[in-house]
């Protein structure tokens, strides 16, 4: 049990999906790529991506934390921390182009700060309590289910909010 003298394990980072794990994984990529990426409704988005030391262009499916229409962004957590390829690419090149449903958008990353990070991951812990258990499981968190558990988990997990171009109509 988390107490609040008693900070959250230290999270070991997940390995990257290998075998039949990586082929489904890498499945929302092939339904995107086929004109299917509207199934995922606003769950999912493609992030399309420069690498960071070859300069070619990536692409990968990412779950989306929280979707805000009215402002215009899109909010994703780094579920393979900071040494995730796309984070640091977007670190070096912040500005960029996602798919969300079928339509594409021109969008600016901006890094949340650790206490942004837990307020984004208790909202979503509200919102989808079964995913955030299960993302911070993944993740090495021992969670006792309460705000605060999820909170101090969010400030650990990189966060990232996608901000859509002026003058764009969002989905």
């Amino acid at each position: 049990m988390v107490t609040p003298e008693r900070p959250l394990t230290v999270p070991r980072r997940p390995r990257r999906p290998r075998g039949w794990r990586r082929h489904l994984a890498r499945l929302p990529l092939a339904l995107f790529g086929v004109g299917l990426g509207r199934v995922f409704g606003r769950r999912a988005l493609l992030l399309h991506h420069e690498g960071r030391t070859t300069g070619l262009d990536r692409t990968v499916a990412l779950e989306v934390v929280a979707y805000d229409r009215e402002g215009g962004s899109w909010t994703l957590a780094s579920r393979f921390g900071p040494k995730a390829d796309w984070y640091q690419n977007l670190r070096m090149m912040p500005t960029t182009v996602v798919q969300s449903g079928s339509r594409h958008f021109a969008v600016t990353a901006h890094f949340l700060t650790a206490e942004e990070g837990g307020e984004a991951m208790v909202r979503y812990a509200a919102a989808r309590p079964r995913t955030a258990r299960r993302l911070c499981s993944f993740m090495g968190f021992g969670i006792d289910g309460s705000p605060d558990s999820y909170r101090r988990a969010g400030c650990e997990i990189p966060f990232v909010r996608l901000d859509a171009g002026a003058g764009q109509r969002m989905p």
